[in-house]
């Protein structure tokens, strides 16, 4: 899958600049994670202002967040790989990318 511009019009379709964009599919997918978070999250606010909420079950809410963002961050990532980095040599810019690779993977 070469990576494309975002919008026919950007300077990376005219050549002038580089700014490769997250395929439709990773922004989809990490979205849909994003939103099942988002999800579990109100849940443990809601379960918060119950005085009789069971500890373990926020915890377990928590962890469900915690996964979903995990998860969110996977795809995300697997999208840049499959995207950017496994092209870069056809595009040229290798080293831009690699350093690009060590940055993004402080936050995974």
């Amino acid at each position: 899958m070469p990576a494309a511009p975002c919008h026919p019009d950007t300077p990376a379709a005219t050549g002038e600049a580089r700014h490769l964009c997250m395929p439709d599919d990773a922004r989809k997918r990490a979205s849909r994670r994003l939103n099942i978070a988002r999800g579990h999250l109100e849940s443990i606010i809601r379960m918060l202002d119950d005085p009789d909420a069971y500890c373990v079950d926020v915890l377990r809410q928590i962890k469900a967040v915690q996964g979903a963002l995990s998860g969110a961050g996977e795809v995300v990532l697997r999208g840049h790989l499959q995207a950017h980095v496994a092209t870069a040599a056809q595009r040229g810019d290798s080293e831009e990318i690699v350093a690009e690779l060590m940055e993004a993977l402080k936050y995974t």
